[in-house]
């Protein structure tokens, strides 16, 4: 084998994707695999024999550019995969990659590490999606744990996000069997809360990954039950809940399980204007319907909303301020506050980035103030113009 080790560039935003990948490898190959938080630790490596690997999202680009430059002074192989990858094959190669991974990435690391080499440099996860039950949840011989991928992909087209471009549109679901083997290994090692990855919780088990299948969500939770867990969260972070896929009798089903008593739903704006513009694929109508469903069940909503739409006017935004003044008031929800930010890949990149006005910072700052409202809405402001600032010509 060309490679004796494999080393992946680790931050705080890509460890559930690097547990996968490393788990994968493992799974599959006898090879050393480290993760390394920063350029000076892969750098005590030899050149010879080692690969390194990125997976990385588009605001990370600046911090990326500068560390590749460097390995690439040194001589070392790198590779890329993760969201901007994903969208930017060929800019990613330019910025000195040697090999692109797109779409899902299990297989095709494991390819490209026995000898696999396109001509084109990129691995193609995209055309042919793997089947997540073929790749471990978890990697119990490096002891990495997260929460849980039991679904991959979406089925909706909203124009701000990733992750039908990463994932693909066809949603698939990790077997019953499989997520209970993983979180028995998980609760043998002492990690007794059970959380979820998946776009859609209440889709699991779907078949358009959007209407509840009630039998399959009821299974699952019991028998994750059944494995010694201590707490189950469904339907919070890192997942949340389409509005459509509300309904009484799935909220039934899980407040026999959950130890918590709200569920994240998706909103995103106050404004039927807006939310057809981005392509969201439900009113606002919607949303209050799903948070007059969880109230009547006992659980209240924290709801994601993004603000700075290059193309809303004041109107639009005070729609949402009056929508949200009316859910907190009514249905007690708290608020989850994001900037938008134009991603490659999407249908809104080249829309310009999320700018906030002074009545947004004054409104969200009173939320804020109440206890209502909590988010990285400034950062994301920073983050979205460094993301348009980036972009490779």
């Amino acid at each position: 084998m060309e490679f004796q080790r494999i080393l992946f560039r680790t931050n705080k935003h890509n460890r559930y994707s690097i547990t996968a990948l490393v788990g994968a490898i493992l799974s599959r190959i006898d090879i050393d695999v480290i993760e390394s938080k920063s350029i000076s630790d892969i750098l005590q490596y030899p050149v010879e024999g080692t690969v390194v690997a990125y997976s990385f999202m588009s605001f990370d680009i600046d911090i990326v550019k500068v560390e590749v430059q460097e390995l690439k002074k040194h001589g070392y192989i790198i590779i890329a995969g993760g969201p901007h990858a994903t969208a930017l094959p060929q800019e990613t190669l330019k910025i000195g990659f040697d090999y692109v991974f797109t779409g899902d990435g299990e297989e095709n690391i494991v390819r490209f590490l026995l000898g696999e080499r396109p001509e084109n440099r990129i691995f193609d996860g995209i055309s042919k999606r793997i089947n997540l039950d073929e790749y471990p949840a978890i990697c119990e011989k490096k002891k990495l744990f997260m929460p849980l991928e039991i679904s991959r992909g979406c089925p909706f087209n909203c124009g701000y996000c990733q992750t039908p471009r990463l994932a693909g549109k066809i949603v698939r679901h990790r077997s019953i069997e499989q997520i209970v083997e993983y979180e028995k290994i998980s609760v043998k090692y002492g990690k007794t809360i059970a959380r979820f990855i998946t776009p859609n919780a209440f889709g699991y088990g779907s078949k358009n990954g959007v209407t509840p299948n009630l039998e399959a969500i009821d299974e699952l939770l019991y028998k994750v039950k059944a494995t010694g867990v201590t707490e189950i969260y469904f339907g919070t972070f890192p997942s949340d809940v389409r509005p459509e896929s509300v309904t009484d009798e799935v909220l039934k089903i899980i407040k026999k399980y959950v130890n918590h008593d709200y569920i994240v739903i998706g909103a995103q704006s106050g404004s039927n204007r807006i939310l057809e513009k981005i392509q969201r694929g439900h009113t606002v109508e919607k949303v209050e319907e799903a948070l007059e469903i969880l109230a009547q069940n006992g659980f209240y909503a924290k709801v994601d909303f993004i603000f700075g739409f290059p193309f809303e006017t004041k109107e639009d935004v005070e729609e949402t301020f009056k929508f949200i003044e009316k859910i907190v008031k009514k249905y007690n929800a708290k608020i989850h506050a994001h900037t938008f930010m134009p991603l490659p890949g999407t249908p809104l990149w080249n829309v310009g980035p999320g700018i906030l006005k002074n009545y947004h910072y004054k409104f969200l700052g009173t939320l804020a103030s109440q206890g209502i409202l909590d988010g990285y809405w400034t950062t994301q402001e920073e983050l979205a113009r460094k993301v348009v600032s980036q972009k490779i010509e």
